[in-house]
């Protein structure tokens, strides 16, 4: 089943001789369940691709359709409920509220919904990212990839239709950046989560179901 579909979407900025194109026709789908990494150097509009995917920008020209709703026939206000509810962002910088705790933190997404929270269902998600023994510590009292995590337990806790990942390994060491790949795949295989990951480093991507290049603004065809 397809959950994102991406039609000719280009993105510019500027004009005339300031004019950058960021994103030149990009084309592809996703299916449900489906770990998809997207690989490239800086500057090569995998972020920029994340970005309107995940509707926090909107594009010059294309369509991004997920889960069968174009998203950009929203206006901005219904467009930020939609991304809250249905995408979950995880960006390699955390994020996080300094005064809330790993908790507080995680359900975020639910208290800005005004939707209550399901007691089993966050002890279950706090098990999956190994916090169990950090629920009450602050951003501060935690290492780099504990704070990392909960960011992902933060995308994750609404169960939403697609996970969107940007560069979620780079401010993290090795040890650490093995342990989210690890319990990325682990989302998507015991959740089910549909994982989009942005990432330079191929032996990273090597974990996803599936690799799309990117060079100058276009996916580059496959071998």
């Amino acid at each position: 089943m397809e959950i994102l579909k991406v039609e000719n979407l280009t993105k510019i900025y500027g004009k005339d001789t300031t004019k950058v194109v960021a994103l030149d026709h990009v084309s592809f789908s996703v299916e449900k369940g489906e770990f998809v990494a997207i690989v490239g150097a800086s500057g090569s509009g995998k972020s920029t691709l994340l970005h309107l995917i995940g509707g926090v920008d909107r594009p010059t020209s294309g369509k991004v359709y997920i889960d069968g709703q174009d998203i950009y026939k929203f206006n901005d206000d219904k467009l930020a409920i939609f991304r809250r509810r249905q995408v979950g962002l995880i960006y390699q910088f955390y994020n996080l509220i300094p005064i809330l705790n790993v908790e507080e933190n995680i359900t975020l997404p639910l208290a800005l919904d005004n939707r209550k929270v399901d007691n089993n269902t966050l002890n279950d998600m706090l098990k999956l990212l190994g916090l169990q023994n950090r629920r009450s510590h602050l951003p501060s009292e935690l290492s780099g990839g504990q704070q990392q995590r909960t960011s992902i337990g933060r995308a994750l806790i609404t169960n939403p239709t697609i996970i969107l990942a940007d560069e979620p390994t780079g401010n993290l060491d090795s040890k650490a950046s093995d342990e989210i790949v690890a319990l990325l795949k682990k989302s998507n295989k015991e959740l089910k989560q549909t994982i989009i990951m942005i990432t330079h480093n191929m032996e990273i991507a090597k974990v996803a179901d599936r690799i799309i290049k990117i060079e100058d603004g276009k996916i580059v065809p496959e071998d």
